[in-house]
């Protein structure tokens, strides 16, 4: 059966498992922030509104000045897109035909862009699950054979994070070799601290960064994302880029935005007070989780390890189909390369959303074990 390549599809899961969508849907599938949008995102739109009379700015100056403020950078360094998505594909399209590093279990866009481009893929994994840690050894010893890499921070799904030390030396080594380091950051407002690797631009012309806006501020249909580079590649990403990739609606959200560190701060204290609840929960029924840097995480059987691969593939299809009837959706794992099916991933959603989860996941091991 062709699985979704994506979250936030729950017609599409019950119609695979032909099942019928129930009353009452929890959907756990897309990374979004429960506590958002924010109030002041409706007003801001219709405000805007006398703004689709008109072509919006082709150089997005305000927009651009506003993240460059609040990223500490030269507005030179800074492209705006349509969602991360744009991001992901510019970058692939502006390296079309070279070679790419990419390390799995990860998103699968950075792949299907470079495959849309004619790059070549030189595939690694993260080893040691749950804690799926970087194969830091092998990458540096590939870096020499491609033009970029692409890293997501935190990586989706598991979690894993870069520290500063591995950082360093993928930089050092990609330096050495000509290779672009690709990091994703769309997630990275939703770590306790601000580990966003912007202060490392200035010193790494070869560092670009991606970022997306959607998840924090839970506005997926907006579209809104942007690129921090150096000044050279911005300007040669930016003569690749299709005119007025972002809408004049969009577009006036983002200084508001970007700005709003409130709402920012009462999302990773929600997320905090969450992954913790979780942890305890889940532990407590015996599931195997990644690490709880983000809003989501991975999920499986806490036997799974020593089981057949088969075995453990089946085991999460069928928790998926009893999470299903009940309502909840999750995401299989199946087009993440390296997961394969074994795991399900989960949003963190509210505190009663959680709950509901994990008394549904109490009853399933009550049934199972």
């Amino acid at each position: 059966m062709q699985w979704p390549s994506h979250g936030g599809q729950p017609e599409q899961m019950w119609n695979m498992f032909h099942q019928s969508r129930p009353q009452s849907v929890l959907d756990f599938s897309a990374n979004l922030n429960p506590l958002g949008p924010p109030d002041y995102i409706q007003e801001l739109i219709f405000s805007a509104l006398k703004q689709i009379r008109r072509y919006p700015d082709p150089n997005y100056e305000e927009p651009r000045q506003a993240i460059a403020q609040a990223e500490g950078l030269p507005s030179e360094k800074v492209l705006l897109t349509n969602g991360g998505a744009e991001a992901i594909f510019l970058v692939a399209h502006w390296l079309r035909n070279k070679r790419a590093l990419i390390v799995h279990p990860t998103f699968g866009e950075y792949e299907r862009a470079c495959q849309q481009h004619g790059l070549q893929i030189t595939p690694l994994f993260l080893s040691h699950p749950p804690r799926f840690e970087w194969p830091l050894g092998e990458i540096v010893a590939h870096l020499s054979d491609v033009d970029v890499i692409f890293l997501a921070q935190p990586n989706n799904p598991t979690g894993t994070l870069l520290d500063a030390d591995t950082i360093r030396s993928i930089l050092s080594a990609a330096r050495r070799h000509g290779c672009y380091v690709v990091v994703d950051e769309a997630f990275v407002d939703f770590l306790p601290q601000a580990d966003s690797l912007t202060p490392w631009l200035k010193e790494a012309p070869h560092l670009i960064l991606l970022r997306s806006l959607t998840k924090m501020f839970t506005i997926p249909g907006l579209r809104l994302g942007y690129i921090l580079a150096d000044e050279a590649v911005i300007e040669e990403l930016a003569a690749k880029q299709m005119p007025w990739s972002v809408n004049a609606l969009a577009a006036a959200l983002i200084p508001h935005l970007v700005a709003d560190q409130t709402f920012v701060a009462r999302t990773r204290d929600w997320l905090l007070a969450e992954t913790q609840f979780l942890r305890t929960a889940l532990t407590g029924l015996k599931f195997e989780t990644s690490p709880f840097t983000a809003n989501f995480y991975l999920l499986r059987d806490g036997r799974s390890e020593r089981w057949s691969k088969e075995q453990a593939v089946s085991e999460a299809e069928a928790l998926l189909a009893f999470l299903l009837g009940k309502g909840i959706v999750p995401r299989h794992t199946h087009t993440f390369k390296g997961l394969d099916g074994e795991w399900l991933r989960f949003a963190v959603r509210s505190r009663e959303e959680n709950e509901k989860l994990v008394a549904a996941l109490a009853e399933w091991t009550e049934q199972r074990w």
